[in-house]
């Protein structure tokens, strides 16, 4: 009832909400492009399905790693800055430093990578292709839940805004991809807000706070300013970014 009752926590999950819906994109994408090489009347079915795996694995490593940060106890020191690093605090420096590398070399694959092309149109079961989501779930996995670590301090609010994110993403996956493909400046600043979550990840695990208030305002700010950018330039047409090409067709 606390929780529902704190305005903080009412930011923390339409931000966290949004956040993970935009960094679900590509999870879209590739589960599609997965899906596209089974019969027609299959792919529906094997988008729910891998979205709802996509679902249950960020649960389960969301759970797996708020319980080790309970893990208080100091494991070393560091002599030079005279600091205790505990189980918690290692795995806050390491996702923020993994939330930093990630998100630089998004950046770079989208602006100067090279164009994927869609997987081979070669005869492919239904299981195998539930198989093959399942697996690409638990890499796309570790971004998003590293980043509702750093958003949000209650478990409660990260698991309400993945289901909410999954289920958003399974009734609008199309709507929210073209919106993303029609404006890839969302994109890009969705991948330097994980910059800006990484570095607040390792000042926490240094035991430097930065409040939370602090990010969400500028996350806030840099969406408005952007929501005004599209608005005023609609009818310039955007950049195109690198990456996976649609589903096939047919």
């Amino acid at each position: 009832m606390d929780l529902i009752a704190d305005p903080n926590a009412w930011l923390a999950l339409i931000t966290l909400t949004a956040l993970e819906i935009v960094l679900g994109i590509d999870n879209i994408i590739f589960i599609s492009i997965l899906a596209g090489k089974l019969p027609e009347a299959q792919r529906a079915r094997a988008r729910t399905i891998g979205l709802a795996m996509a679902m249950g694995t960020r649960l389960a490593l969301l759970a797996s790693l708020v319980w080790m940060m309970r893990l208080t106890a100091p494991l070393f020191t560091i002599a030079v800055f005279n600091q205790d690093i505990s189980g918690r605090d290692l795995i806050l420096i390491l996702g923020g430093l993994f939330l930093l590398a990630k998100s630089t070399m998004e950046i770079h694959d989208k602006l100067e990578g090279e164009e994927e092309s869609p997987v081979g149109r070669t005869a492919t079961t239904f299981a195998s292709v539930i198989i093959q989501i399942a697996l690409l779930d638990i890499v796309f996995s570790l971004d998003s839940i590293i980043t509702a670590i750093g958003m949000a301090n209650q478990l409660a609010i990260m698991v309400a805004a993945v289901i909410i994110a999954v289920i958003f993403m399974m009734v609008f996956a199309g709507a929210v991809s073209a919106f993303i493909d029609r404006h890839p400046t969302i994109k890009m600043l969705a991948l330097s807000f994980l910059l800006l979550i990484g570095v607040a990840l390792i000042g926490d695990g240094l035991d430097m706070h930065i409040p939370k208030g602090y990010i969400y305002f500028a996350m806030a700010f840099s969406v408005l300013v952007e929501m005004l950018n599209i608005r005023v330039r609609r009818r310039v047409e955007p950049v195109h970014l690198r990456g996976p090409h649609a589903p096939p067709e047919g």
